[in-house]
Formats: structure tokens, sequence, C-alpha cells
């Protein structure tokens, strides 16, 4: 695609392991996304991604001003006008949302964040879980083939359990067995799935022990999608869990976005 110098709007795109998003903006506002899936060219996933947000408002890419990468794949970004990292990226985005916020949980496909923000919304401490796909958007795949349900249906099954049954291990292979086992057992699949989304909120409660947790507390990634985790969080945390009206799973793109414009006035 090369580097684009026209003008007008400002593009962020978000090269996740999973899935690809952009967010296009104009003058401080939203005006245009995308998600696909990013496959195995994470370059072209961007480009695409890109130009995807930029057909759903009749705009191409000679209208791009400024593009700022940020993700797993920025590093094939070449087309990219600079680059961020993916907490830098998600400070941003969730600061542009909800100024208040002073703690992000991002659970996406692979990996989990937890950030701390100071009132300007500058990072002022994170840690990452991206050695395992425990508590991730995987993790949640592979269990909901162990039901033969939807993504989706996780979270209001959850929800529907009476009971927690504990889960010893949210390693993902082992938590397959450990669920096939359970509903062997005679388990009821929605007291196994409270229980699972339990265990995951209370590895996050862990990890955020570590960096400290100020309210507000807001939830960004594709599993804050998940109305079942964002219970068990906040069961996990004794505190409210902020979810946007804005698409969680773009969030990343949108802090992209949000770097671009500032950069692109700059320049």
């Amino acid at each position: 695609m090369g580097k684009i110098n026209g003008q007008g709007v400002y593009a962020g795109v978000d090269i996740g392991s999973l899935t690809t998003k952009s967010v296009i903006m104009d003058t401080g506002r939203v005006i245009g996304s995308s998600i696909l899936l990013t496959g195995v060219h994470p370059e072209k996933s961007g480009t695409d991604a890109i130009r995807k947000a930029l057909d759903s408002i009749d705009r191409d890419q000679t209208d791009l001003r400024y593009t700022l990468a940020t993700g797993y794949g920025r590093i094939s970004a070449g087309y990219a006008d600079d680059t961020a990292t993916e907490i830098t990226c998600h400070a941003k985005g969730v600061h542009y949302l909800t100024p208040s916020a002073r703690t992000i949980i991002d659970i996406g496909g692979q990996d989990c964040k937890v950030i701390r923000l100071d009132e300007s919304g500058n990072v002022t401490d994170f840690i990452m879980n991206d050695k395992c796909a425990a508590g991730t958007g995987r993790f949640l795949e592979v269990i909901a083939s162990v039901f033969k349900v939807g993504l989706d249906d996780l979270g209001p099954m959850a929800m529907g359990g009476k009971e927690s049954v504990p889960i010893s291990s949210t390693c993902t292979v082992f938590a397959e067995s450990e669920v096939i086992s359970l509903l062997a057992r005679g388990e009821k699949p929605e007291n196994i799935l409270r229980g699972i989304h339990n265990a995951i909120s209370n590895r996050v409660a862990g990890m955020a022990i570590r960096v400290g947790v100020e309210k507000d507390i807001f939830f960004s990634g594709g599993v804050a999608k998940n109305a079942g985790m964002k219970a068990a969080l906040e069961d996990a945390f004794h505190e409210p869990v902020v979810i946007p009206a804005f698409d969680p799973q773009l969030v990343g793109a949108l802090g992209a976005a949000v770097l671009a414009g500032n950069l692109g006035s700059e320049a």
C-alpha cells in the first residue's frame, strides 16, 4: 500500500494474533471501523482491515493523512507511518472513551493484560500474560468446542449456573480434560462454565494485585463481549467493571487512531 500522504482522516490498525482491527478517525471522532481474521499474512490483513474500514465510509486510501499500527503484527506494517505498543494504544483508547478509568483489564485472543493509568491516560504500570493461552479468547474457544456451543453462548450459560464448580487448572490442555471429566461425572454444564469464568477472573485479579487496582476498572478486548466474564470480574474485584458502548474489541485500534491523529497533526 505504501505510505499515504493524503489529507483528511487518520487510521489505526491493531494486528492481533487472531483478528485484525482498524479504526478511522476524523478530527477526534470515530467515523469507520472493521474487524477481520488475521490469517497467516499479517501485513495483508492490516491493509485489508484499513481498506475495509475506509470502504465503510466511502473513502479511499488517498484520504488517509497518517496511519499508525499496533499489535503483534505491527512489525510487518511497512505501510504505516509509525507504530506503537499494544499497551500504549489500549491506554490511549480507554482514556478517549472513559477518562475516569485507572485500571484496564484487556483479554484478547491469546493474551491478557492489566494496565494502570494516571489521570492523563499515561501508563504507570502493567502486567501481561502472553506465554500461555489460559484465560484468553483462545481458551474460551476450546471450552466452547467441548460444550459444542458458540462463544456467544458461554456467558449466558455461566450466568445461569446455580453453583460454581471449582476448576483446578486454567491451562488450556488440562482444563479441557478436566471439563470432559466433570461432564462425565454428571456436573451441570452451566455450573462448570460458571466455575471456568470464576477461575479466569481470579487469575486476572491475581495479576491485577501486582500492579494495583484503582477505580474505575475498564474491561476491553474481545472477551469483554462475554457478560458472564464481566459478572465474574465484578465478583473478583468487588467493584463495577466498565464496558463501553463502543466495541471493546476495537479499543487498541482506537488508541492507535488517536495517536495517529496526534502525530499526523504535528507532521
